[in-house]
């Protein structure tokens, strides 16, 4: 099972790719909303879930979403929101666009676990 992390923030990404080792899952990283659907064009058949920054340079997080879900090839990945953008208006906003799940910054590990394995089912499952 593989994540793909989308966040300008290398901290961010680096903390995140060790949550998903502990869940005993692959990531790729991706530095912006551009490089990300690179990279979903590439290999989104091995995508389990996407987590997505809001701001980010370039292409926002929010407009990659949008373009996600118009996609018919990755219309069906789950996505999660991991962003400091935490207006309740933000929030209801992607998850009309698509998004399965929302985790505003700062958050745990433990919290991100939690989320993630919301989005995906138990380690179980996968």
């Amino acid at each position: 099972m593989k994540l793909l992390i989308v966040d300008d923030s290398a901290v961010i990404r680096k903390v995140i790719k060790a949550a998903a080792g502990v869940l005993s899952m692959e990531a790729e990283e991706a530095q912006d909303g551009i490089e990300a659907l690179e990279k979903l064009a590439e290999c989104h058949r091995e995508i389990s879930l996407v987590l997505l920054d809001w701001n980010m340079p370039e292409m926002s997080g929010y407009d990659v979403l949008v373009e996600m879900k118009k996609n018919e090839k990755y219309k069906d990945i789950p996505v999660m929101m991991v962003t400091t953008e935490s207006q309740k208006t933000s929030i209801v906003a992607a998850i009309r666009a698509g998004a399965a799940n929302y985790l505003t910054k700062p958050f745990t590990t433990e919290e991100l676990e939690l989320k993630i394995i919301e989005c995906i089912g138990e380690e179980g499952d996968y």
